[in-house]
């Protein structure tokens, strides 16, 4: 594998990216009972158990199916139900076990395959991508659904979760 500075930098960068999304959510998660998470405003809203489901159904269609070759298996439809039929401990499993294995494809992806071109989603709205574009449009969606779990955990709380350097108030 040529070992080019940009590439290795980009890559180890978005793995960081999504262990530190990870971190986040994990935090919101450990202060959450079941029925919060599984909170929503009205039934056009998203409980936090369906991103996570989400974000799973996301990330393994754009990184394990359409980087790593594996099987598409989503049913994006389900991840957003109202009635989920997974229990919230197997939701998060997935969750963790889906972000682990697309970290770790993601280290391995060889820099000569960044510009690769990929259709993970051949039915949907994005078309074809690079490897690299996938892989930034992946870490860009968990980032932005980490924030609105953040925000639903500090709405259901009523706390500072304390995720960032400390504040003066």
């Amino acid at each position: 594998m040529p070992n080019d500075p940009v590439a290795a930098n980009f890559l180890a960068f978005a793995v960081r990216r999504m262990e530190l999304s990870e971190r986040d959510i994990n935090c919101c998660l450990d202060r959450l009972t079941s029925d919060q998470m599984l909170y929503r405003g009205g039934d056009n809203e998203n409980s936090i158990a369906n991103l996570l489901l989400h974000l799973a159904g996301n990330l393994r269609q754009w990184i394990l199916h359409g980087i790593d070759g594996q099987p598409d298996v989503r049913t994006r439809d389900d991840e957003f139900s109202l009635a989920l039929e997974l229990p919230l401990p197997e939701i998060r499993a997935r969750f963790a076990a889906t972000l682990a294995e697309c970290r770790a494809v993601i280290t391995a992806i060889p820099h000569d395959r960044m510009l690769t071109i990929i259709d993970p989603q051949p039915n949907g709205g994005w078309g074809r991508a690079t490897i690299v574009e996938a892989v930034f449009l992946v870490v860009g969606h968990l980032q932005l659904h980490t924030g609105q779990i953040i925000l639903l955990t500090k709405q259901l709380t009523h706390a500072d979760l304390d995720l960032s350097i400390p504040r003066k108030r």
